[in-house]
């Protein structure tokens, strides 16, 4: 892969909202990642590997739960700087992300929002340094945009509860030390769960074949009779909305994330659009070149507002998970359709792991569909405007 030049578009100075605090904590992000993630992400793509050398890197830099208190090990930083980081992360790899936001908004979320002082006390400083990492088991083969409907299920037995069941699609699971699974009571009651490795019959088999998402680690969470420690089971809310709420979290970091792969598929277009000659000019000569550059910096400037007022709504505590999905729809969309147009721009050299926007097209398919699949999300804003639930055609 070429140097990593990266700079980011700013059309309408966003940077001038942004706080001196958020600007060291991006620039100090952007400047690990094109020194330690950007030389090494395309061997490790090719070869289907996450690069778990980088898990105390991305610690130091606050890219595991940045908005945690410090009392438990977190920056105790706001929804901004996390979004902020996420975007410079996934402006590298969509995959380097995901880790990222899975530990963050679906294991250090729950066990912060939900846990025990005890279990926030014993969990969360190791999760933060990246001396441990997590996974979350909410999805299953069966039941993917309908959770609620899973099978994955415990019953008591004394002191403990004896698990059994399984999760498919988890990234991050085949090197988790502990796991925060979703499953019901003998009543059907969702609870949260927190199932270390070296349990008794619990499994973390790797998937392998992707062709998207290829520099992260994803597995199954298999449970065979697997008895938990009821001093393990989340005791500060119960239900579905629960593990929704941790979505939330991750689905707003997605939105930011979605921004930077959209933005490092623009700033090369424009670079290669200036450099490449035909027709004894600069590709960025001719009208099309320029009417693709064009669409691209507007759908851009229009997400970085989009994430920035909804960043500001987190930090007030005012963000509607309806709010959520619509940014998190928005952005991956116009992330993939920028992928596309930028890999025209290059032409054949598009394909080629020389530029990035290939690798982003093929990851943002699986982003499009993770943490709520594009449809989805479509119906969470009708629902919204309507009133009217149409997930089901039941009723």
């Amino acid at each position: 892969m070429k140097s990593d030049l990266f700079q980011h578009p700013d059309y309408y100075s966003l940077d001038d909202l942004l706080t001196e605090e958020h600007l060291l904590i991006r620039d100090a992000a952007r400047q690990w990642v094109k020194k330690e993630v950007s030389p090494i992400i395309d061997e490790h793509y090719e070869k289907a590997t996450f690069p778990t050398h980088l898990l105390s890197g991305l610690g130091e830099i606050g890219a595991f739960g940045p908005y945690i208190p410090v009392e438990y090990g977190g920056a105790g930083l706001d929804q901004i700087s996390y979004g902020l980081i996420m975007q410079e992360l996934e402006r590298c790899d969509s995959g380097l992300r995901s880790t990222a936001s899975v530990q963050s908004s679906l294991v250090m979320y729950p066990i912060w929002k939900y846990g025990s002082e005890d279990q926030k006390n014993k969990f969360l400083p190791k999760l933060a340094t990246g001396e441990m990492m997590g996974c979350f088991g909410l999805t299953e083969p069966d039941f993917g945009s309908n959770p609620g409907g899973m099978i994955t299920h415990f019953k008591d037995d004394g002191d403990h509860v004896v698990l059994n069941g399984a999760k498919m699609w988890i990234s991050n699971a085949p090197f988790a030390h502990v796991a925060v699974v979703w499953a019901k009571d003998e009543s059907g009651r969702i609870h949260g769960l927190l199932v270390e490795r070296g349990m008794e019959g619990f499994s973390t088999p790797e998937m392998h074949g992707k062709l998207s998402l290829r520099a992260s680690a994803t597995g199954e969470l298999v449970f065979e009779n697997v008895r938990v420690p009821k001093s393990n089971i989340l005791p500060g809310r119960t239900g579905l909305g629960a593990p929704l709420s941790c979505l939330d979290s991750a689905r707003f970091g997605i939105a930011w994330g979605a921004l930077g792969a959209a933005m490092d598929c623009y700033d090369q277009a424009v670079r290669y659009s200036k450099e490449r000659i035909q027709f004894g000019h600069p590709i960025g000569a001719f009208q099309l070149i320029q009417k693709k550059l064009a669409e691209m910096l507007t759908e851009i400037t229009k997400a970085q507002l989009l994430t920035y007022r909804l960043g500001q709504l987190r930090n007030e505590g005012k963000a509607s998970s309806a709010q959520i999905s619509m940014a998190k729809r928005n952005n991956v969309e116009i992330a993939l359709n920028i992928a596309r147009e930028a890999r025209q721009i290059h032409g054949g050299m598009g394909i080629t792991s020389e530029y990035s926007m290939m690798r982003h097209m093929a990851n943002l398919e699986s982003v499009i569909t993770y943490e709520g699949t594009h449809d989805i999300h479509l119906l969470i804003t009708g629902m919204d405007i309507t009133g009217i639930s149409a997930f089901t055609r039941e009723g």
